[in-house]
This record gives structure tokens, sequence and C-alpha cells, in this order.
């Protein structure tokens, strides 16, 4: 019987999972809505649908190891949701929980040290060390940190909006392209529904809109990406030195994106590679655990990134 390893990343707008065998072969996929445990609406069902959806016709009784990547990996509930969601998939044994980023480093290569800049729906930076998170900066959360993610950048432009219309701040496009409204009344009174009904990570989908502005010129869309950039490149300077790669992660980082490129020219001689497939960066990392190979590591996540 050919055992069968789980990898699981919890991001804020979706979240995704693999299933491969020992052999590092993927032998399942499945994708849900985020489940980030501190800005999603509804983690736990994400959870569970994804495991459920990448399990598809494979035999439970075959899992022998599983990780989850998941923001706020250090606090109780993370591990609570993600034990919750492995027993009601009906999986034998428990998964472990480690944070996203170590997933995000961990799909890109197969070294052991290095770093990460991540941009999503949040925004953090970590020094990794033998497969290990020994330094962290930001990754606070929408409400406090996570300066230059995809929420800090939504919010940005909500701000800028209502200064425009107030007479605060610049004529900017993002009155019409964030279709929110044309008073700051109607502005802020959507917002504040969005928020309260699908969580704070839904203000990340403003992000693109940003981006599509500053390619057009928009002054206040440039501004708040040029700012966004030197956040992020300051967090990841907080770090201080240290071996090995740095990967670049998260949706804004990964695709190209103007902040992307802003951030490459900000880290100047940086040497960057990208994120590539994180559910396949956990599924690695329990395929360590249960059948350490380094040569596993490296078919997993080229086998993901093919498939």
């Amino acid at each position: 019987m050919t055992a069968l390893i789980i990898g699981v990343d919890g991001g804020g707008t979706s979240t995704r999972c693999v299933v491969v065998g020992q052999d590092g072969r993927v032998a399942g996929r499945g994708l849900a809505a985020g489940a980030n445990v501190v800005s999603a609406a509804d983690p736990a069902a994400s959870l569970l649908a994804a495991l459920r959806e990448a399990m598809r016709g494979l035999d439970p009784a075959r899992v022998v190891a599983g990780v989850f990547g998941l923001a706020g990996s250090g606090s109780g509930r993370a591990g609570k949701l993600a034990a919750e969601a492995w027993r009601a998939a009906g999986l034998p044994g428990r998964p472990f929980v480690v944070a996203d980023v170590l997933v995000a480093f961990a799909g890109a290569t197969a070294e052991p040290d290095g770093a990460v800049l991540l941009s999503g729906t949040g925004s953090v930076a970590a020094r990794i060390a033998g497969w290990d998170v020994v330094r962290v900066a930001d990754g606070h959360g929408w409400l406090v940190g996570d300066e230059g993610s995809g929420v800090w950048i939504g919010r940005e432009a909500v701000t800028a909006a209502l200064k425009s219309l107030d007479g605060r701040g610049v004529r900017t496009d993002l009155v019409d392209r964030l279709d929110l409204g044309r008073s700051p009344d109607e502005i802020v009174s959507r917002v504040y529904a969005q928020v309260a009904d699908q969580g704070p990570a839904s203000l990340g989908r403003f992000a693109p809109i940003v981006d599509e502005a500053a390619r057009y010129g928009d002054e206040a869309a440039i501004a708040i990406l040029v700012d966004a950039a030197r956040r992020l490149t300051a967090t990841a300077r907080a770090l201080g030195p240290g071996p090995g790669p740095m990967v670049l992660a998260g949706s804004l980082l990964t695709r190209p994106t103007e902040l992307a490129r802003l951030v490459r020219a900000e880290l100047g001689d940086v040497a960057t590679i990208p994120a590539r497939d994180n559910a396949a960066g956990a599924a690695a990392l329990a395929l360590r655990v249960a059948f350490p190979s380094a040569d596993a590591h490296r078919r997993v996540i080229g086998d993901a990134h093919a498939a």
C-alpha cells in the first residue's frame, strides 16, 4: 500500500491542498476559499473543503503525515482548526501546523536556509534556518501590521478615494475604479458592510485595481505602491543578513504586478526566486517528516508545478 502525504496552504484568499505519494508524485488537489485564521470569514469550512476535494477517490487510511501552512500558526486557534478539519475529513493521526512563510519557502526551493518576503492578503518576512523559522518581521495582521499587503493597499486605496472627494488629497481615478460610490458617506458605508459580511481580507480585492491604476499613471495609486514597496523591503531588511535565497511569495509578488517590479528594484542586488506552489511546499515538509529525502522534496515541488 503506497502511503499518502498531505500539504495544505491556508491563505487569506484561497486554501490549496496537495496530496502526494511517498515517491513525491501528486495524487490529488483541492481548492477552497480563504483560511487565514485572522482575516478569513470561515477558515474551518475552507480547510475541510480543500481536504475533501483533494482526497476524493483516495483511501484516508493510506495517509501517514500532513502539514498545514497557516498564518498565525503559533496561536492555539490555528492548531485547533487544523486538527478539527483533519478529523472531520476522516484522516488518521494529527497534522503538523507551521507558518505560512515556511511552506512558501519549501515550495520554491529544497535548500534548508534562506528568507521569505510575502505579500498577498497579508504580509510578512521570515528568516529560515534548517527548515525552521528563526526570525520574523511584521505579519501582525490587518489591523496593526501587514504593511504593503493586499489588505493594506486596499485600505490605502479607499482612504485615497475619500481624501480625493473631500478635498484632502489629489484627484484620483480610484474613486471610479473602486466602484464604491460617489460620496464619502456611501463609500464608508459600503466598505464597512463589506468587511462585516466578508471579513477584512475582502479589502485585498482592491489591490489589483490600484496596480492597474498605477500602470495608467494615477498619482495616488503610484504613491500607494511606492510606499508599499518601501515598507515591504524595510520588513525584509529587518531580518538581517543570512545565507540562502530570498523567496518572494504571495500573489502580489509572484505575479507580474507593478508592486513586484518596485520591490525587486528596492531590493537591488539581492538574489530572489519566486514562490511556486505553497501547498506543495507543505506536502514536501510533511514528506520530509515521514520519508526524509531532498530528492523527493524536489520532485514534489517540481511535479506539483508541472501538474
